[in-house]
């Protein structure tokens, strides 16, 4: 299948995969995916990423957590940035999720970061997503 926008597609299967407790989601893999995937499970959205190959490609396994395991820790997940509209923050201007409580995830010369890393490493680049 075709899509436009992978990003998108990944985020939308995590979300609906969390809201109908799933425990695992499976995402066709790639290095922008990959390094997403790593992000949510070093800040602790997602309990484990491991990669398999799957015909020709390759695939992500993602092991959705929960909280008691009853609700998602992943409450909410936004694109921002997408392929008709592309949205970039300056250094000074990294967007704050939920007052600090969420994460923004941004594509930056250094590589794709955290909102909080690309502060520090003082980057701006183009705003991903936000999860909360």
């Amino acid at each position: 299948m075709n899509v436009t926008d992978p990003i998108a597609d990944m985020l939308t299967r995590i979300r609906n995969a969390s809201r109908a407790r799933h425990t695992e989601v499976v995402v066709p893999a790639s290095r922008t995916k990959r390094e997403i995937a790593r992000i949510l499970k070093d800040e602790g959205f997602i309990a484990d990423v491991r990669e398999e190959r799957d015909g020709p490609g390759q695939v992500l396994h993602l092991t959705l957590k929960y909280v008691d395991g009853k609700a998602p820790v992943v409450s909410g997940l936004k694109r921002i940035s997408k392929p008709g509209l592309r949205v970039y923050a300056r250094k000074t201007e990294i967007p704050r999720v939920l007052g600090g409580l969420g994460l923004v995830i941004i594509s930056t010369s250094q590589g794709i970061m955290t909102g909080a890393q690309a502060r520090k490493a003082q980057l701006g680049g183009e705003v991903l997503a936000y999860v909360w």
